[in-house]
């Protein structure tokens, strides 16, 4: 079954939002993205929504729902963690960087835009970590380290046992804050 993924990639996520302008301008100036289309629809339950796709690279779009339904309420959560009653960093969004010069120039453009940085060096891959508009932590990763054949059978034994030992390295962990408000803010 290995290399069966190869041919599996992500075609879009799409998530609810409510402010439409600020998410554009995060995930198109922020984060890079190019809004590519939008699909006006009715909704399954008699409302209507607008279906904005942005491109995210390699094929891959991420979307946003502008709903106008009112059988789903005015308050619906829009950040993934958020609305599940979890942390932020429990669900979230995670965009591939490809060097670790890109990783430093997306961490450097996300505090030009004013957002907040958390940067962290998990020893195989390294991330830096913002918050979208809609409440949403979003990354961007750098692989350091493909797995190993050691790798995938501690994680397929995982599966099975509690008992493993905890990793030992110790992920180095910076913040980084903004000098100038959020894009979405000003």
């Amino acid at each position: 079954m290995r290399g069966y993924n190869e041919f599996m990639a992500f075609h879009h996520v799409a998530i609810a939002a409510r402010d439409l302008v600020s998410v554009d301008r995060f995930y198109s100036q922020a984060m890079g993205f190019e809004l590519a289309r939008v699909v006006i629809a009715q909704t399954p339950e008699g409302g209507w929504a607008k279906h904005f796709f942005y491109e995210a690279g390699d094929g891959q779009l991420i979307a946003f729902w502008e709903l106008h339904d009112e059988s789903l309420g005015e308050e619906y959560p829009t950040a993934l963690s958020g609305g599940a009653g979890l942390p932020a960093w429990v669900n979230h969004l995670a965009f591939r960087a490809t060097s670790r010069v890109q990783l430093e120039e997306r961490r450097d453009h996300w505090l030009a835009c004013g957002y907040g940085v958390l940067e962290i060096d998990h020893d195989w891959c390294q991330s830096i970590y913002t918050t979208d508009p809609g409440g949403t932590l979003v990354e961007w990763c750098w692989t350091t380290r493909e797995a190993s054949e050691e790798d995938r059978a501690r994680a397929r034994l995982a599966l099975e046992r509690d008992d493993l030992p905890h990793d030992e390295h110790q992920a180095a962990v910076q913040m980084h804050q903004a000098s100038v408000p959020p894009l979405h803010e000003r």
